[in-house]
């Protein structure tokens, strides 16, 4: 046992006690930051109301090449959003994606520019809008119409940081 150990059972106890605590102590602390960040959120203003998603972010290729392959479940709360470096005509597929989705496009104003519903699990056809959109936003096939989601409608986002956009 080494010199600073301490030599009674008491002593011990309380040494053991107290490195316990100061550990557990270190990994609360180091968790922490994790758990408070924000969640990252995307909300679209209907004619409905508001509606918010909690989305994971794509912003960068191999992000939003892998997109929401091999999920076999999405909440209807949830989502993924596809941040592109500038506006273009983005396309979709669905390989690998065994739920059907609806995709918002959304323009670099925050504004739906188009919507295309209930797409079919693993198609290899390219799904698009003919309007440039800089983000895109999958949710679950038939919430964009059950909420009533248009082109033309606001989008907002919360704890999203497009500055982390690679092409």
């Amino acid at each position: 046992m080494p010199n600073w150990w301490p030599k009674t059972f008491a002593h011990r106890v309380v040494a053991q006690r107290t490195y316990t605590i100061a550990l557990t102590l270190g990994i609360v602390i180091s968790i922490i930051p994790a758990a408070c960040r924000a969640q990252s959120k995307v909300t679209i203003q209907s004619l409905k109301g508001e509606v918010g998603f909690q989305v994971e972010v794509a912003a960068t290729p191999e992000k939003r090449e892998l997109g929401l392959m091999y999920r076999r479940d999405l909440p209807t709360t949830h989502g993924m959003l596809f941040i592109f470096p500038a506006e273009r005509v983005n396309s979709f597929w669905m390989k690998n994606t065994p739920i059907p989705l609806d995709m918002i496009f959304i323009s670099r104003e925050r504004r739906i520019v188009g919507i295309v519903h209930q797409t079919v699990p693993f198609s290899l056809d390219g799904r698009s809008v003919s309007v440039p959109s800089q983000y895109v936003l999958e949710i679950n096939g038939g919430l964009a119409r059950r909420y009533g989601f248009k082109t033309g409608d606001v989008v907002r986002f919360d704890n999203v940081t497009p500055e982390k956009v690679s092409e």
